[in-house]
């Protein structure tokens, strides 16, 4: 969604290399995301003259995207926590070991 939110006239080919996810994948994706009216699919003409389209996030697009994009800085802050007490945890077992020989 912040490919096609930075640009939306990206071609689904482009998009799957720039992602590095396959074309079909892109396009089950795309047309998913159409289906729940997160994106809208608009025609636009490309400097070659050929009828492309531009995949436009929707409000209800971009407020998917802000959700997902929570969600995740949510769950690696938690994992960083985790780690850190983890890292804590054994410092704390070394420094124990290195004194109490």
């Amino acid at each position: 969604m912040r490919e096609l939110e930075g640009n939306p006239e990206l071609s689904q080919r482009e998009l799957a290399k720039s992602l590095g996810i396959s074309l079909g994948i892109v396009n089950y994706c795309l047309k998913a995301l159409v289906d729940k009216g997160q994106v809208k699919v608009r025609n636009f003409r490309a400097s070659d003259n050929k009828l492309r389209y531009a995949y436009v996030l929707t409000p209800q697009g971009i407020v998917a995207r802000a959700k997902l994009t929570k969600s995740f800085l949510q769950r690696r802050m938690s994992e960083y926590e985790a780690l850190k007490a983890e890292i804590e945890a054994l410092q704390a077992d070394v420094h124990g070991a290195i004194d109490d020989p």
